[in-house]
């Protein structure tokens, strides 16, 4: 019996031992560019087994540190403006304005997407001006180099790791290649989806309008859109546009924005 507490005493101090360390699998993350190319040998072999293939660690294996891609994540001022001063700076008049032209425009488009998930053309045209000003501005950044970048930081490297498997299962699939462009952060295509949304929503290439347009309203059905509800704050449908981005200002501005281009009155700004 003595005997049986010594063991159990070892073994519990073994274990005690091992929880203690730190884990020998997880890459560690850092501040600077100093420990990358370490980090990318590191993270490459846990990605190898995790099922990743040559294809995707070949380009993962070639990205660079994103200097630019850091200095966006640190300066996100934006986001602390009033409505006012957001719907300022992101031109919510212009958008509104080119928005009910292309609601006519493309009518059958937006109407179909209606059909098919109960989504308005309002929110969703809101959605694609504020991202990419209707695809004019899509971003020039490396996507995989300005993801690993961030798996790599140590500011969010738990949501960025995520992103940067999903980027890399995209890149053994042939859905993105190491040498796609996108914004800072990562986001690609005409209402800049992240690699992880791409898995769960996208509908082919989201490089043509009617695709990106299609997987936003998938997105925000999935996330309880309801057809016919309303989308404004305190409504069934706003907690939709909550999903889609984090910020307050953000959801609001999309939401405003959309019931202007749905109604097809009022001045931007208007309440």
């Amino acid at each position: 019996m003595i005997k049986g507490r010594t063991v159990a005493r070892a073994v519990i101090g073994a274990t005690a031992l091992l929880l203690s360390l730190p884990s020998a699998e997880a890459a560690q993350c850092g501040s600077s560019p100093a420990g990358f190319e370490a980090w990318k040998r590191e993270f490459s072999a846990e990605a190898q087994g995790k099922g990743i293939g040559p294809t995707a660690l070949s380009a993962l294996m070639q990205t660079n540190y994103a200097s630019a891609t850091i200095a966006a994540d640190r300066g996100q001022r934006s986001f602390s403006l009033t409505l006012d001063q957001f719907l300022a700076k992101r031109g919510a008049t212009t958008i509104v304005a080119k928005g009910r032209q292309l609601k006519q425009s493309q009518a059958a488009l937006f109407a179909s997407i209606q059909q098919r998930y109960g989504v308005p053309p309002g929110p969703l045209i809101a959605i694609w001006g504020m991202e990419t000003g209707f695809g004019s501005q899509r971003g020039n950044q490396n996507m995989l180099s300005s993801i690993a970048t961030l798996a790599y930081d140590c500011r969010r490297p738990e949501f960025f790791t995520d992103q940067l498997y999903a980027a890399l299962k995209l890149i053994d699939r042939g859905t993105l290649s190491g040498s796609t462009r996108g914004s800072m952060h990562g986001e690609v295509g005409q209402t800049q989806f992240m690699p992880k949304n791409i898995l769960a929503y996208g509908t082919g290439n989201l490089d043509v309008a009617a695709n990106a347009l299609n997987s936003t309203a998938n997105f925000l059905k999935a996330h309880g859109w309801r057809a016919g509800a309303g989308y404004q704050p305190g409504e069934p449908n706003f907690a939709a546009i909550e999903a889609w981005n984090a910020a307050g200002v953000y959801q609001r501005a999309i939401a405003l924005m959309g019931r202007q281009i749905d109604e097809g009155g009022g001045a931007a700004a208007s309440r």
